[in-house]
């Protein structure tokens, strides 16, 4: 389908041909497609149970008020309000068929879905640097990783995401959109979007560098240093017993960044690379930005520990008062 923009807005340098709607293009030609919205929701289902679970467990739980679970914490917000800002309204674009979407809304759903975005990326960095002090600096560790200095780095990340993703969208409303307005994604990605304007769209590009090198290059090439330098640390002044144990402590947190990162390289290395169907991008893409989120509380929940711990005490303890109370009687 080709769209026309329908009205023009002035600014004080020049005229931006701006359409009121554009059009989802999402899947073509594949049978039984809605089978696929309707997993989505029960993805969001579980994403939104499972992140509310682990967040409620660090809030009460004494024990997980330091600050890695600060960062933790973050994280699971994150990850629901990502799978938030995306699962609903793809499933009401595609699985109710409503793919015209305003160009306000637009700008909209892509400024959140790429915030929250970021914020999973810069979380699980920070993580790593949690780590990273917790075994290379291990007696240092509660002087150098308090709580202050985590909320500190966090609302110093959350400053810098807002500020480059505002900036990057930003961008879009300095654009002319005088052919197609059919954006070949499931959602208002910024690429198809900006492809589709008719004027110089460099600075669009430039962003989308920029914000691919922010997201994925720079957190990757920093937490495998990390994970380089705890792994030497180890290895000098550790004995088997106490390697297998610190590297328990990094097993999530290496899944997580497994589950986040290696299908987002892999996705971005295939289009350079080779040819992919639009279609096939679509199902990575859309896998790749909800499963994360899905997967990484049930993570955290089942491997550490802590949580684990914290889960069983008050049952345990609701168990001793219960037994009490029978021996009373």
């Amino acid at each position: 389908k080709i769209l026309l923009a329908e009205s023009a807005l002035v600014s004080s340098n020049a005229t931006f041909v701006r359409p009121s709607y554009f059009y989802i293009n999402g899947f073509e030609n594949i049978p039984h497609i809605k089978y696929y919205y309707v997993f989505l929701c029960l993805v969001y289902a579980v994403t939104v149970l499972a992140n509310s679970f682990i967040m409620a467990v660090i809030y009460l739980a004494r024990n997980l008020h330091t600050a890695k679970y600060v960062v933790v914490f973050n994280l699971a917000v994150t990850d629901l309000c990502g799978s938030t800002a995306l699962i609903p309204k793809l499933i009401e674009t595609f699985l109710f068929e409503k793919q015209y979407i305003s160009y306000e809304a637009c700008l909209s759903s892509m400024f959140f879905v790429y915030v929250f975005m970021t914020m999973q990326s810069l979380s699980l960095l920070t993580l790593a640097y949690d780590r990273f002090v917790a075994i290379v600096f291990p007696l240092r560790y509660h002087v150098i990783v308090t709580k202050t200095a985590m909320l500190v780095i966090l609302a110093v990340l959350w400053l810098f995401t807002l500020a480059l993703i505002s900036f990057t969208v930003s961008l879009i409303t300095h654009l002319s959109f005088c052919g197609s307005l059919v954006i070949k994604s499931f959602f208002c990605d910024h690429g198809p979007t900006y492809a589709l304007s008719c004027n110089n769209n460099s600075l669009n590009n430039i962003m989308a560098w920029v914000c691919f090198l922010v997201v994925l290059c720079i957190p990757i090439i920093l937490i495998v240093l990390t994970y380089v330098c705890i792994a030497i640390a180890l290895i000098r002044i550790a004995t088997g017993a106490e390697r297998v144990k610190a590297m328990r402590t990094c097993t999530s947190h290496l899944i997580l960044v497994a589950i986040f990162y290696l299908p987002m390289v892999g996705n971005n290395i295939a289009a350079v690379v080779s040819y992919i169907h639009p279609n096939a991008r679509i199902i990575n893409n859309s896998l790749t930005q909800t499963m994360p989120a899905m997967l990484n509380p049930i993570i955290y929940s089942l491997r550490t520990e802590e949580v684990v711990d914290s889960v069983r005490k008050p049952s345990v303890e609701l168990h001793k008062v219960e037994c009490d109370a029978s021996k009373k009687v």
